[in-house]
């Protein structure tokens, strides 16, 4: 199990604001099945397989594009763990057991 966090960027547009092409590639995430993911204020943390995650993490890149968008940057973060299961949730609370 794997936890990636993306951000796609697309640069060029006419205007500054990138919601219409975020909202485009979460269509991608919400389709999928057997993977979980939560929007935030600066990119889109998925949980699932790597194996799932990374065609998706590939296909909201490629839906980016457009004949006005001829440049995307995508910024992509895998926090994969062998040892022991991870996830979104168990993250979050092993950080505020601490606090």
């Amino acid at each position: 199990m794997a936890v990636v966090e993306i951000s796609v960027v697309p640069l060029g547009t006419k205007s500054p604001s990138v919601s219409h092409y975020v909202a485009q590639a979460l269509r991608i995430l919400e389709q999928a099945e057997g993977i979980k993911y939560e929007l935030t204020a600066m990119g889109t943390v998925i949980e699932g397989d790597l194996d799932l995650v990374l065609p998706l993490v590939r296909e909201m890149h490629e839906i980016t594009f457009s004949p006005e968008v001829q440049r995307v940057v995508t910024t992509i973060k895998i926090d994969e763990r062998r040892d022991k299961n991870l996830s979104m949730k168990g993250k979050i609370e092993a950080v505020k057991e601490k606090l």
